[in-house]
């Protein structure tokens, strides 16, 4: 209390925030097990998300990617590529195209649609797409600004088929030679903020 009654207000944020990571990490069972402490720790974190929503955009698309999958897993890779937007670009990277091949799979999962484990996240999204009717194919040449949407439901499938291929020479996931540079925050955030929003 002494620290943050003197510290700055993202100072202070980054102080409960990594607390609550800290928490979530040591005391899983506890999280997932103790009704008191599960109920106190849901709200600190609710409240700690709506900030972050506030101080970053990409934050709360993040928030809503994780009430739709509502998983453990998924939600805690999303933290830890968020984070490592900044600490650790190259991870970032490597999770944002993770974070698509995870989303794919959920959704065939949950539709009953086997997928091969040998597929590639072109395959995985092109399956995915199909499924919820996103193909270029599935406007009608009819609808008013038809050739624009396909365009734009073209380029989904191509964003994931880039994270991908970004993630190769530049992700982690493959070992690097010592004389590796990786890429910069700012790459990383627009691979982290793509596969958020795709």
């Amino acid at each position: 209390m002494a620290y943050i009654s003197e510290a700055t207000e993202d100072d202070t944020i980054k102080l409960l925030k990594d607390l609550l990571d800290y928490y979530e990490v040591r005391y899983e069972y506890e999280i997932e097990n103790s009704g008191e402490y599960s109920k106190v720790y849901g709200r600190c974190k609710d409240i700690m998300e709506r900030i972050l929503y506030n101080k970053n955009p990409l934050a709360s698309a993040a928030v809503e990617l994780k009430e739709k999958f509502s998983s453990t897993y998924l939600s805690a890779q999303i933290d830890l590529m968020l984070k490592m937007q900044s600490e650790n670009p190259t991870e970032a990277i490597g999770k944002a195209k993770e974070l698509v091949e995870s989303c794919c799979k959920t959704i065939l999962d949950e539709k009953g649609v086997e997928w091969d484990k040998n597929w590639d996240v072109g395959q995985l999204t092109g399956e995915t797409v199909k499924l919820l009717k996103l193909m270029p194919k599935d406007i009608p040449d009819t609808t008013s600004a038809a050739s624009e949407m396909k365009a734009i439901l073209g380029n989904l499938r191509a964003i994931a088929t880039n994270l991908a291929a970004l993630r190769n020479p530049y992700g982690s996931g493959h070992g690097k030679s010592a004389s590796y540079k990786g890429l910069e925050e700012r790459h990383a955030k627009l691979a982290v903020g793509s596969s958020i929003t795709h």
